[in-house]
Parts: structure tokens; sequence; C-alpha cells
């Protein structure tokens, strides 16, 4: 039984090496966009690939993120949101395929064009690098595998495993 642990760290390591976290909107914070750009963040999305797994970065002054249901983003108001969170630097891991609906929650950012469809899909990422905009939320794979012989190995040959 001693002997699988290496095995799973290992798989756990490489897993979540494979995740990426994005800064919504790029180099812009979460705040209502210019007048006449109302589909600023949904352009952003739409020109990023959202794995399971991947996590997502709010950072914003005075205002909320919410994560509500499609027919709460269509009104652009929710009074019980899946999600909310109001400290200025928000992570929300995609944990589902499917569709992701943010918004603020202050008022009327909403209506100025301060909400986001996020498309996730559980696919295999494709080989080439993080989109534009992406930076690794891990090692990589072999990072993760230098980093877990570098602590696994002492304890390997402690215990003759």
């Amino acid at each position: 039984m001693a002997s699988l642990l290496p095995l799973l760290l290992l798989l756990a390591l490489l897993d979540a090496s494979r995740a990426t976290n994005f800064e919504v909107g790029g180099d812009a914070e979460w705040v209502v966009p210019q007048a006449g750009d109302s589909q600023t963040y949904n352009h952003w999305a739409s020109k990023n690939h959202f794995h399971v797994g991947d996590i997502v970065h709010f950072k914003y002054n005075v205002d909320s993120v919410m994560e509500v249901t499609e027919e709460e983003y269509n009104k652009c108001e929710s009074s019980d949101p899946i999600f909310f969170s109001n400290n200025g630097n928000t992570e929300v891991r995609l944990d589902r395929p499917g569709p992701f609906y943010f918004i603020s929650g202050a008022t009327g950012h909403c209506q100025g064009g301060q909400r986001m469809v996020i498309k996730v899909t559980d696919k295999a990422r494709p080989p080439s690098g993080p989109p534009s905009g992406a930076a690794p939320a891990g090692f990589g794979p072999a990072g993760a595998i230098v980093v877990l012989m570098a602590v696994l190995w002492p304890l390997l040959v402690m215990h003759d495993i």
C-alpha cells in the first residue's frame, strides 16, 4: 500500500499542473466597460478556451462578482446567486463542463455590460501553450515530476521502497 502513495501524489500533481489561471478581461480589472462596449467580457471569454479545473481571477475595487443562472444573467439580477464574492480578488475554479454566468452585484453595473458567459469544456487541452492572457497555474508535467521526486526521493530511500 505504501508503494502506491508516490504514484497517487504524482497523478494529483500532474492533474493540477494542467490548470490555467485566467485574468478576467486580460490586464483590465472587473469594471463597467466604456459606454457602447457592453460585450467586452464576452469578447474576451470567446477568445479563450476554458477547461474543467481552470481558474478565473477577478480583480476589482468596491464591486462584487456573482455566479448566477442563465435566467438571472439575462435579467441582470439575482437575490440568491450560486456564488458571491466582494473581496476585490476573487478566484473561481471552473469545476464542471458547460456555461458559467457571471455578473457584477453592484447596482447598474451588469446593465452597463459588466457580465460574462464562460463556456467550459472537459476535452483535453490542445498541445500548444496556454491561450493569450493566461498563465499556467502549475509547473507543467515535467516540473511536477521534478518536484515530486525531490520531495519523495528521501522518503523512498529511507524506507527502502
